[in-house]
């Protein structure tokens, strides 16, 4: 459009002469000031904390600001760099400086950067296409173990095929299992029906047992190990016992008048307590004792 230029209005009596940021005192993005100073488009390489906000404000990573460039110092031959830039929302300044030996930008005044824990270290100390900047000394370490990378990465494709054998394997297997639906189907079914009777059966025992011991309380199956424990146990015969004590005493036994019976000595306490002692443990006998540590 005649007139215009740069999207800026020039009078027709200028036009060709002067440009239209010249007219309109603009300095064209990129230039160098006076002082060395040039406004750049700068774009957020992290999430940052504004300090000025109260309370403070988070600036997302990727947005963009009109920044100033300034060059601050040398790191060997490499400038370090400043970029000084204003908030919109509360119009404080926030200064970021490139960090050359790590790398990295850094927040020097009006905010803070936001930490990502391990994630943002890990993101710090690798390059482009994600790959790690290494040091001298991991170069050469991995120069010396590029043997034994090798060693590792024939064992994986080993691994790889013999995994590869063994799902064709089971691929094969599966085709011919189920070759025939119909057959696979009533084996499953069959199976099944065993099951639910040998289920059937016993819960039908179960609720017996439990009906003959009067409880209410669920049952936990038996197992093998109980089955050897009560095995082992054995109890004395004690209705025999008592039967041939009972056959052996005297109907009608005569005792001595009350003044003749001698006072009991302590020894003849001692003779009954033993005795009863080894009654009680004739009569409860415990081949193994089944609280015992079986290791």
């Amino acid at each position: 459009m005649q007139g215009f230029n740069m999207g800026r209005y020039v009078p027709p009596d200028l036009e060709g002469t002067a440009s239209g940021n010249n007219i309109h005192k603009k300095r064209a993005p990129g230039t160098l000031r006076k002082d060395r100073t040039q406004t750049v488009r700068f774009e957020m390489p992290y999430a940052v904390f504004c300090h000025t906000c109260k309370p403070a404000q988070i600036i997302g990573q990727g947005v963009r600001f009109n920044a100033i460039k300034t060059r601050v110092g040398n790191y060997f031959s490499t400038p370090i760099w400043q970029f000084t830039l204003k908030h919109t929302a509360c119009g404080g300044a926030i200064e970021i400086t490139t960090d050359p030996k790590n790398t990295a930008y850094v927040v020097t005044k009006g905010g803070k950067a936001r930490d990502y824990g391990d994630h943002d270290d890990r993101a710090r100390k690798e390059g482009e296409g994600g790959m790690p900047i290494l040091t001298a000394e991991e170069r050469e370490r991995r120069r010396d173990d590029a043997f034994a990378q090798l060693e590792g990465e024939v064992d994986e494709k080993q691994a790889v095929k013999d995994n590869s054998k063994r799902i064709e394997e089971l691929y094969r297997s599966g085709e011919r299992d189920w070759d025939d639906p119909w057959a696979a189907n009533k084996r499953m079914r069959t199976s099944f029906r065993h099951a639910r009777k040998a289920r059937k059966r016993e819960e039908d025992a179960t609720e017996a047992l439990k009906a003959r011991l009067g409880t209410d309380n669920d049952l936990l199956p038996g197992t093998e190990e109980d089955a050897t424990r009560a095995k082992l146990v054995t109890f004395g015969d004690v209705e025999g016992q008592a039967r041939s004590n009972a056959a052996n005493k005297a109907l009608f036994e005569k005792r001595p008048p009350s003044s003749h019976i001698p006072a009991p000595s302590k020894v003849a306490k001692e003779s009954r307590k033993d005795a009863l002692r080894r009654q009680l443990i004739g009569n409860t006998r415990a081949a193994l004792d089944p609280f015992a540590d079986p290791g």
